[in-house]
């Protein structure tokens, strides 16, 4: 991952990548009918609520921007990166575990907890996952906990980038509702060289496994419409994220070159109002 505060960089990310099993999950997701994220499968479908405190629409189906599918498949395996915070890396501080914090189990992101007091600014925006099962003709897991993290506008990781490594902003953890889902509310994360924007999250079994990496039963990470990108990072706010995008394609990435069909996430919003991405996220539960 090739960052001045990315110190592991693309080789760390590069030698996980070769692990993939690229075949197997394409021929899960070329399966049948075209499949994609975003259209929920046996009832996971995100709803249609607003978000009072951000104004927000929390949901979107296949009205938003991305691809959409009829069908789910498992979500391919990625590489959780350099700065997890789940426990299986170390900082100057000693091992980075934002999970064995009090207050990771919240829904708003962008402030820092447990005693740090730092924000995160940036675009709004709203996402949710849906979680399915592909071994249960897609049906909806409640109950399971799902920990997610990214970098912020400047394109930094708290708990280890430079001017951030105190905070612990841009990480929370969530259980699945009745219907498979949970909503983080949080900012567009930036754009870093070497990477395409992105989000990162695990999924466990329940809140109790969810205390640290050794236990988690996926790790994924969700794409966003280059389109969208564009959009966000011509607001200000963002630094050099939209001449890192300029040099970058998904084609490019280290993550996303093999297709991006079941990470993609599908919007809704604007520049005015903020964003909501949604994703389905199938694992062989």
């Amino acid at each position: 991952m090739p960052h001045h505060d990315h110190p592991e960089g693309l080789a760390h990310d590069l030698n996980t990548l070769q692990k993939r099993r690229r075949a197997l999950l394409w021929l899960a997701g070329a399966a049948g009918v075209a499949s994609a994220p975003l259209l929920a499968c046996g009832g996971g479908k995100a709803t249609n609520a607003t978000s009072g405190s951000t104004g927000i629409s929390t949901a979107a189906s296949a009205g938003g921007t991305g691809s959409d599918s009829s069908a789910c498949a498992v979500i391919p395996e990625e590489t959780a990166g350099p700065f997890p915070g789940d426990g299986s890396n170390s900082t100057d501080s000693g091992v980075a575990n934002a999970l064995m914090l009090a207050g990771i189990d919240r829904s708003d992101i962008r402030s820092s907890f447990a005693g740090a007091t730092g924000a995160a600014t940036g675009m709004a925006l709203t996402v949710t996952l849906s979680l399915v099962n592909t071994e249960s003709n897609c049906g909806d897991l409640a109950g399971y906990a799902i920990y997610l993290w990214h970098c912020d506008a400047a394109g930094r990781y708290s708990m280890y980038s430079d001017g951030v490594a105190a905070e612990n902003y841009l990480r929370g953890l969530q259980v699945t509702d009745s219907a498979g889902r949970v909503t983080f509310t949080t900012i567009f994360p930036g754009c870093y060289p070497g990477r395409m924007p992105h989000i990162h999250f695990e999924v466990y079994r329940n809140l109790a496994t969810a205390t640290g990496s050794a236990n988690q039963l996926k790790t994924s990470q969700l794409a966003f419409p280059i389109a969208t990108c564009q959009e966000v990072y011509a607001t200000g706010g963002y630094g050099a994220s939209m001449a890192n995008l300029a040099q970058m394609s998904f084609a490019d990435d280290n993550v996303f070159s093999d297709g991006t069909s079941l990470q993609m996430a599908s919007m809704t919003g604007s520049a005015t109002t903020g964003y909501a991405a949604a994703l389905t996220v199938g694992i062989a539960a």
